[in-house]
């Protein structure tokens, strides 16, 4: 029992990890919660840093993800066992969770898009590039990357559907409901048709 909750607090601490506050304020003196949408996640790191911190925080929020999902396979790999056998999908769930209630940034995170696909990237790499095209081609043509994100959630349920995968399946719909959650007031905001759009593409 003792092995699991240490990977469930390791992938919730590796969720955690801040990186659009660590980059912003050790490479740009900024805190980036205190400029645009407030929030730490790769969107807001482009809105207030550019384009290359941008890149920066992105990959690594995904890497978050990809890191914990795969914390069962290394725990196997060391020979730690646990106790009954738990889908990394799971683990990468309470990942993306970390993020956005971050115990490092007294539990102001980002919206868990980026540390969403790390856990698809583990586990079906190719849902993960399907995903990058849908996020890239809505985003080409309506400049939002909110509705983008949400679009990508929404493919990520229908492929989902298709592969009979239960433990995919729930995480999915899971993880999007997390997305939509958090994308509440720019949803409403592109319903208002004041959601800024992006200016680097």
């Amino acid at each position: 029992m003792m092995n699991t909750v240490i990977l469930f607090v390791l992938a919730y601490l590796i969720g955690s990890i801040p990186s659009g506050l660590i980059i912003g304020k050790v490479f740009y003196n900024t805190d980036i919660r205190e400029h645009g949408s407030g929030n730490l996640g790769a969107t807001n790191t482009f809105r207030t840093l550019g384009v290359k911190a941008g890149i920066v925080v992105m990959v690594a929020d995904i890497l978050k993800g990809t890191l914990a999902t795969g914390l069962a396979d290394i725990f196997s790999y060391f020979q730690i066992s646990l106790e009954w056998s738990i889908s990394p999908l799971i683990i990468g769930a309470v990942a993306a969770f970390g993020h956005m209630y971050p115990i490092f940034a007294n539990f102001r995170g980002g919206k868990a898009v980026a540390t969403s696909g790390g856990v698809i990237l583990y586990y079906e790499p190719v849902l993960f590039i399907i995903l990058i095209l849908a996020f890239i081609i809505t985003l080409y043509l309506s400049k939002y990357v909110s509705l983008s994100s949400m679009v990508a959630g929404v493919v990520a349920i229908i492929y989902s559907l298709f592969t009979r995968d239960i433990p995919l399946i729930v995480i999915v719909f899971l993880l999007s409901g997390f997305i939509f959650y958090r994308h509440r007031a720019n949803i409403k905001r592109i319903k208002d048709k004041t959601e800024p759009k992006v200016k680097w593409l």
